[in-house]
């Protein structure tokens, strides 16, 4: 595709919505961003990687420059102002081993050491790393997030927007699935979607994939479970008071009124 078919400038890119598919060309993966407005919606690393498994990708393993400027562009939004989604980090598929570097035990928990432990979660060897200043922190943070916030003032590395950052994996967040070339059937390239900037760059579209169920329903399951306790113990009760009592029969043995009347005295 030449120059003059582009169709949409790069600085008005607009973010594929929340659970929708992200492709950027045939031969390339593809994407799905969960992003929830309400916090309290967010989820744990391991609930992340989950939700992607089950869904056949895995969670976001970012392998080159060019993969994260993919992602910034088409995923989580464009540069800061951009009109993008709010603030809110995302989980991505990296995260460190058990903290105890066998090779070298005399670095185990220096700086040096630790940045070398993360690995992706999808097997991938890519060392590309895009960190925020003095990251990683390690310590109890083994999982990582891409930064995105927007609204927060800049920090010693700049804008807290698309570069990395060490987490605790049970710290609620946002997150984005990876998917293998073809794993949505044909490609977008193939149905003529994809544009080209004038530099060459190939920008990300969307494909209409529905919303991730799996999404919405993995944070709301231990509710889901506390109503279905409640409905329980309520109908338990109401079945209770509901039944008949049955009456003691007036031949049983187990009477404590005596059925022979007493004798009347004869005596005055």
């Amino acid at each position: 595709m030449d120059n003059e078919q582009l169709q949409h400038p790069v600085d008005h890119v607009t973010p594929c919505p929340s659970g929708q598919t992200v492709c950027s060309g045939a031969g390339r993966p593809c994407y799905k961003i969960a992003y929830f407005h309400d916090v309290s919606s967010r989820v744990a690393f391991m609930e992340a990687r989950r939700a992607c498994e089950v869904d056949g990708g895995s969670l976001l393993s970012i392998e080159s420059p060019a993969e994260q400027t993919d992602i910034e562009l088409g995923g989580v939004g464009a540069a800061p102002g951009g009109g993008g989604i709010a603030d809110g980090d995302f989980w991505i598929g990296l995260t460190r081993a058990d903290g105890i570097d066998q090779t070298h035990p005399e670095l185990t928990n220096t700086f040096t050491s630790c940045s070398q432990l993360y690995q992706w979660t999808d097997g991938s060897p890519a060392t590309f790393r895009n960190w925020y200043f003095d990251e990683p922190s390690c310590g109890g943070e083994a999982c990582v997030v891409m930064y995105h916030q927007p609204t927060a003032l800049p920090g010693l590395g700049g804008a807290y927007l698309h570069q990395w950052n060490d987490d605790r994996c049970n710290m609620k967040h946002n997150f984005i699935c990876k998917y293998k070339p073809g794993s949505f059937g044909q490609s977008a390239s193939e149905m003529g979607q994809i544009w080209a900037t004038p530099t060459g760059h190939v920008l990300p579209v969307c494909l209409s994939s529905g919303m991730l169920l799996v999404y919405v329903i993995i944070p709301t399951i231990p509710l889901l479970l506390l109503i279905l306790v409640a409905s329980g113990t309520c109908c338990f009760q109401m079945l209770s008071r509901s039944r008949p009592r049955s009456k003691t029969a007036p031949d049983q043995s187990n009477l404590w009124i005596s059925t022979t009347p007493k004798a009347e005295s004869m005596e005055d």
